[in-house]
């Protein structure tokens, strides 16, 4: 048991051998991610550093980090070596986009196949397949407000007063007005227009695919998500954020006043919060951002996602 023991640790303490451990835990344990848009801005933060459990739904296809090259072919055709059970409603899931497989986004899972999703200005509604009567809905989402549409029960909002986090706050215009925009220009998005009697309102309407999931940034207002491109197949699953081991806030003055060429990362509210009343436009502004760049939010750091996800924001 000595010898083991023995070469066990000089193997590990070799190259070879760290390189095969961490590699190991990469693949199939927890994986480490940073934050890169607002799109679920309060839950998670521009600069949140976190590490991704990669077994929380089964073991996903290995790839090579950052060059994301698949290190074994996809044995069972759904992205998985082992498969596990699927995202929840409520999960916040780590993974591939499926239009660009190497590109990993961080959403929260509003729906699962066989759903359907109304969405209107600051509004989501939601019809579930297996939950066909008010009394299961209020036993579920004890605070949704249940509409009956189209012969069907939906609950509004259902998931905004249990995660504070979720808001509708636009930086530039909502994203209502956003699909309505893309329906109009290219008809390219994912959800079709309806018109809804009983409300007299114009919405967009989604049944989700079976083995699918329809993923909504909890920045519902700034999130590039299903809304424009469309459910995530079980396959394109990665994870599920596990814990924040630092957050940074390294954005520059430009980026949060002005976001990139379509808007996107902008943060005015951020920005407020900070210049307080200076104009945001302003070179005094502009140095008190400079000033608190690139510091630390100790108030995050080492914060379990699950726990951190149920209470008022920590910026």
């Amino acid at each position: 048991m000595k010898k083991v023991l023995s070469s066990a640790y000089r193997f590990s303490s070799s190259w070879t051998g760290t390189i095969i451990i961490v590699l190991f835990l990469i693949f199939f344990v927890a994986q480490s991610f940073v934050i890169p848009s607002g799109s679920m801005k309060r839950t998670q933060l521009i600069g949140d550093f976190l590490f991704a459990k990669k077994f929380s739904y089964g073991i996903p296809t290995p790839h090579l980090p950052w060059l994301e090259v698949p290190v074994l072919p996809d044995f069972n055709g759904n992205g998985h070596l082992i498969e596990g059970p699927r995202p929840q409603r409520e999960d916040i899931v780590i993974f591939r986009k499926p239009q660009t497989p190497k590109v990993h986004f961080v959403k929260r899972c509003v729906a699962v196949g066989g759903d359907e999703l109304l969405y209107m200005d600051k509004r989501l509604l939601i019809h579930f397949h297996d939950l066909t009567t008010e009394a299961q809905i209020k036993e579920k989402y004890p605070e949704a407000k249940i509409l009956s549409i189209r012969g069907r029960l939906w609950a509004e909002n259902p998931y905004m007063s249990k995660y504070p986090g979720i808001q509708y706050a636009p930086e530039n215009f909502t994203s209502f007005e956003y699909l309505a925009m893309l329906y109009n220009n290219h008809k390219s998005l994912d959800m079709y227009p309806v018109y809804l009697e009983e409300l007299g309102e114009n919405a967009f309407y989604k049944k989700v695919e079976e083995d699918h999931f329809y993923m909504i940034g909890d920045n519902r207002d700034n999130s590039n998500d299903s809304r424009m491109w469309g459910s995530v197949a079980y396959k394109y699953i990665v994870g599920k954020p596990w814990l924040i081991y630092m957050s940074l806030e390294f954005r520059s003055y430009d980026e949060v006043l002005h976001g990139d060429t379509y808007g996107n990362g902008k943060d005015n509210a951020r920005l407020s919060r900070v210049c307080g009343d200076h104009a945001l436009e302003s070179d005094e502004c502009k140095t008190l951002w400079n000033n608190q760049r690139y510091t630390v939010r100790w108030g995050r750091v080492g914060r379990l996602i699950d726990t951190i996800q149920y209470e008022e924001p920590i910026e």
